[in-house]
């Protein structure tokens, strides 16, 4: 397919996981330039590699997203390239494992500038470009950490949490600009951010042994997530906004089972 033939996309997080391989599966079908925005270089000239390789121009904004200013600098910058953006998905997290009440204040601030704060300016920022260009796609990266709790990740949570709130605001209020925003949240997955969290030893076991934890008995690829932005992005989703894709092997689907014993 190349739905996206000409089209312009944004992607923060670019380096590695789910933006990596987002960005490489847009610049396949079709995509004109695609933006690529990590804190890391190294990760984003394997990146840009990969997108060239199938057929985009790769853009390379190497920044640290949890300022305000460096996000909506990065947008400026995409902009300066083209002044059409048809498609932004904020995608890269920061987190914390931290019990509740041991949570500081600069804990806090920083996986909430990552996680919300960054997303809402990157989002404005592009949004207003929209407006005056035709409309565009919206998408962030929340989770099934939006739904409910896993211990030590309270900040984690309540900011993608927030997420879902945002792009329903986004949704309601910039649908008269032919702009929609949409979530995708992902259940357990196989990404580096899964190895920074556990180890690469506990990886390779739930890769070759399943991970029960989720009644599909696996984690999530990162093609599971990049197909579900690409389907969002897409003219197949064009009545679809406001809304959040919750990618999980059928993880929050599940209640509990009656004990054996």
């Amino acid at each position: 397919m190349n739905r996206f033939t000409g089209k312009n996309v944004f992607i923060t997080g670019a380096g590695s996981g789910f933006g990596q391989r987002t960005a490489e599966l847009f610049a396949e079908e079709g995509a004109a330039h695609v933006y690529l925005v990590d804190r890391l270089q190294e990760r984003l000239d394997v990146t840009a590699e990969r997108v060239k390789a199938a057929g985009a121009t790769p853009v390379s904004i190497c920044t640290d997203l949890s300022s305000m200013a460096n996000c909506s600098d990065a947008i400026a910058k995409a902009l300066a390239v083209d002044p059409k953006l048809d498609v932004m998905i904020s995608n890269a997290a920061a987190w914390a494992d931290e019990h509740f009440l041991d949570i500081t204040d600069e804990s806090w601030r920083h996986v909430l500038s990552v996680n919300l704060d960054a997303y809402f300016v990157l989002a404005h920022r592009a949004a207003n470009a929209m407006k005056h260009t035709g409309g565009g796609s919206i998408l962030f990266t929340s989770s099934v950490a939006s739904l409910g709790h896993g211990r030590g990740f309270t900040t984690y949570g309540v900011a993608k949490a927030g997420l879902v709130s945002l792009a329903k605001a986004i949704a309601v209020e910039c649908a008269p600009f032919g702009i929609r925003a949409n979530c995708v949240s992902p259940g357990p997955a196989d990404t580096q951010q899964s190895v920074d969290l556990t180890s690469e030893e506990l990886m390779d076991k739930w890769r070759t042994e399943g991970f029960p934890v989720v009644p599909m008995n696996r984690l999530a690829s990162v093609d599971d997530i990049a197909r579900a932005f690409l389907y969002l992005a897409s003219e197949d989703a064009a009545y679809v906004s406001g809304t959040n894709l919750i990618v999980d092997g059928a993880l929050t689907a599940q209640a509990y089972d009656v004990p054996d014993q």
